[in-house]
């Protein structure tokens, strides 16, 4: 098993997977009626498949449904309703050819939850965070489509995280503790765990515009599986690999500056959280 382990470490370095995983994959995919928890087991267990990444998430998600007969219609529907908020938006002069994407992306999402018309329902930052996980999603996948609807969806998980984001600071400041008891004390003096500051902003958007997209996809795998203690694990990995820079700054934002988009933080980050057996348990009081 350590061996396996080894070599399934090693080949998703190099991009690669092993036969089993593919062929467990592909076998979870092609039932009639797909198991929703095996596949988000799979999300957690493994980095999966760039080629497989977008209808694992849309099944997951609720993008697309577990039912496999029913894809095609479904399918049909949230294009369909994608192609209506577009040609809305456009026919109100709200986007033109010479807007972004994302822009595009973010005006039909606020324009369908009753938002353009009325801006001040709902949370202001609610705007900037979609905004972020549209950028990221329009890197990874090249279907609008597709990527609108994983976007709506990832942004509700995203919301998620959100509500536990408290207990998520204090898991992260209990585990720090424990590790690096003067690291935690600096991070404290300058704020970093206070309300709005830059730890719930990376927690709420997944950290989103901090880690480059090709590393990012493997910490919203896990997330799209259910954890959303992962987080935690990529800001630990983050401030002990920085942890030199990090004592001798002085501001949140000098610590937001120093903050590398560095993949091989995000793969310590997920084997740290998978070797520790009992993260799932750890309660916070």
């Amino acid at each position: 098993m350590d061996e396996r382990n080894f070599r399934s470490s090693y080949y998703e370095k190099v991009g690669c997977y092993s036969v089993e995983e593919k062929k467990s994959l592909n076998k979870l995919l092609q039932d009639n009626i797909r198991n929703h928890s095996k596949l988000k087991q799979f999300c957690l267990s493994y980095t999966v498949p760039t080629a497989q990444r977008g209808l694992l998430w849309s099944i997951i998600l609720g993008v697309l449904p577990l039912h496999k007969n029913s894809m095609d219609y479904i399918l049909e529907q949230r294009t369909a309703v994608y192609e209506d908020l577009l040609r809305a938006v456009t026919m109100m002069q709200y986007i033109d050819q010479t807007t972004p994407k994302s822009r595009v992306l973010q005006t039909m999402w606020l324009l369908e939850n009753g938002r353009l018309l009325h801006p001040l329902i709902g949370p202001p930052e609610d705007d900037n965070n979609f905004m972020e996980i549209v950028k990221v999603l329009l890197q990874i996948f090249d279907n609008d489509v597709e990527t609108y609807w994983i976007a709506k969806e990832f942004f509700a998980c995203t919301k998620e995280v959100e509500n536990e984001c408290e207990k998520l600071k204090e898991l992260t400041q209990t585990l720090l503790m424990r590790e690096d008891i003067e690291l935690n004390n600096h991070l404290e003096k300058l704020g970093v765990f206070n309300p709005g500051e830059i730890l719930e902003k990376w927690y709420v958007t997944c950290f989103a515009g901090v880690i480059t997209d090709t590393a990012l996809v493997k910490i919203w795998d896990k997330i799209c599986g259910g954890s959303r203690k992962i987080v935690v694990f990529v800001f630990l990995e983050l401030v002990k690999t920085l942890r030199k820079l990090i004592l001798v700054c002085n501001s949140t934002v000098g610590i937001k500056n120093l903050i590398e988009q560095d993949s091989t933080i995000v793969n310590k980050a997920i084997k740290t959280w998978q070797s520790n057996k009992n993260h799932n348990e750890i309660t916070v009081h």
